[in-house]
């Protein structure tokens, strides 16, 4: 099958993006690697009427470490994550988790933004997201909001992002001194949707576990957090 007939613009700055979106409301589409949407564009399971691509906003992609925050842009590639030493550093559960997301075609193309912005909840990301305790940085015309990456997630396919706003990056706190981590996903085959899976992150102290948090997905209509306790002096 193909995509119904849609109108298309590439947005040539994150303000033109956020006014294209405030200009068609809930008719629009955003379009970043489009490994989520344009599949379900072509098997008509959604068929928005204008597309907004973002894929070429640079100001929306890369990797930054400061002080012990990483932030990583939206529009940064899966390949981009798993290559990188920043995060192999500071974030290495995310290094784990998208080595097991889908292929390196898809993994070449798609991006985080879009894998948090698309919420399935059987996808790898979100629920490491929750597990790194992240923040997401949300953008519209009328500023920057900040949201926790537990409350982002309000759904199957459903987040806090308005239609009127874009996934800009998101924040996440520096692995602490002997932090550990632990990622697994059972699927029938390499590179299949997750029949169930769990990424965690905690500090070992003193022989235990301190600051456990679970991040659980394919469980239920969003990723799930546990833990969150026992906090590591």
């Amino acid at each position: 099958m193909k995509a119904s007939a849609f109108t298309y613009a590439r947005a040539t700055s994150v303000v033109n993006a956020l006014e294209l979106l405030a200009a068609h409301g809930d008719k629009a589409k955003v379009l970043s690697g489009g490994q989520s949407l344009m599949p379900a564009m072509n098997l008509r399971l959604i068929s928005p009427e204008f597309i907004v691509d973002i894929g070429g906003l640079a100001e929306l992609r890369g990797i930054a470490v400061k002080g012990d925050v990483l932030t990583i842009g939206a529009l940064t590639r899966h390949v981009d994550v798993l290559k990188s030493a920043e995060i192999a550093a500071h974030a290495p559960l995310l290094t784990d988790a998208v080595a097991h997301i889908a292929h390196p075609a898809i993994r070449n193309r798609g991006t985080l933004g879009g894998s948090l912005a698309h919420a399935d909840p059987a996808s790898e990301l979100p629920a490491c997201m929750i597990a790194l305790d992240a923040t997401v940085i949300v953008r519209g015309l009328g500023g920057e909001r900040r949201i926790l990456a537990n409350e982002f997630f309000t759904g199957i396919y459903e987040t806090a992002l308005s239609p009127q706003e874009l996934l800009a990056a998101v924040e996440l706190p520096i692995a602490r001194k002997n932090s550990a981590h632990f990622f697994h996903e059972f699927t029938r085959r390499h590179g299949d949707y997750a029949i169930l899976g769990l990424a965690a992150q905690a500090i070992v102290w003193g022989g235990q576990l301190a600051d456990l948090r679970l991040g659980f997905f394919a469980v239920g209509d969003r990723p799930l957090l546990a833990g969150a306790a026992g906090k590591a002096r």
